[in-house]
């Protein structure tokens, strides 16, 4: 049930599977599922790698934790499901983008049209519980992310990383940068870009004019 991943993952991680740190995660997720309200639901719960397979995966973004309140989550960073109110940061990130590659403001904030094309979305922690931000932290989940990171730097090449706000620099600090494109700027929550941390950033060009110059799609953003 919740190893119920891509096949591509489910062979590159296998190994991440079966450690003792990882079984005890499943008993802790399942048991929070069963007698708490968790998101996003367990289907989702490894969606990020079930729409971005990983010999297709060309840029990752890093999050923190799955959007914690009713009907917003579905298992892509920054993403909430179709019909839900923009959160502040997805939102920072629409304007953004809208400056950027003169794109409008989408009618969704559901971002696997990204994932889709080879955006890994990875959220730091894969679950949450409803109404409590970081309720499932150091149980895990950063462990297998970070695992899951550094499979990407070590084995693939040419991979674009955004990294936004000091948590994601951290969580990439061991990218391998003579490898791959990391891009690093401010968060996009207000009080990131209200400071001036996170506008004009340009990372959607940047990204795009990267994976042209390798002969790659670009992503339509």
């Amino acid at each position: 049930m919740f190893i119920n991943i891509h096949s591509s993952w489910q062979n590159v991680l296998s190994d991440e599977f079966d450690k003792p740190y990882f079984e005890q995660l499943v008993s802790f997720v399942k048991g929070e599922f069963v007698t708490k309200k968790c998101y996003p639901k367990e289907s989702e719960i490894f969606a990020a790698f079930d729409h971005c397979p990983y010999d297709k995966v060309k840029v990752v973004i890093i999050g923190q934790d799955p959007y914690h309140g009713f009907g917003q989550a579905n298992g892509l960073c920054f993403s909430v499901n179709d019909d839900m109110p923009f959160p502040p940061s997805l939102s920072n990130i629409f304007k953004e983008i809208q400056t950027d590659v003169a794109q409008p403001f989408p009618l969704t904030g559901n971002l696997a049209r990204w994932a889709d094309q080879g955006v890994l979305l990875l959220n730091a922690t894969l679950t949450v519980r409803e109404s409590e931000a970081g309720s499932h932290q150091n149980k895990g989940w950063e462990t297998f992310t970070d695992a899951v990171i550094q499979k990407i730097s070590d084995e693939k090449e040419n991979v674009v990383f955004l990294l936004w706000g000091g948590f994601a620099k951290k969580k990439g600090a061991k990218i391998d940068r003579n490898k791959h494109y990391v891009l690093e700027t401010g968060h996009p929550s207000p009080l990131s870009a209200n400071r001036g941390l996170w506008f004009g950033n340009q990372h959607f060009t940047k990204t795009n004019n990267y994976l042209k110059s390798l002969g790659k799609e670009p992503i339509v953003w």
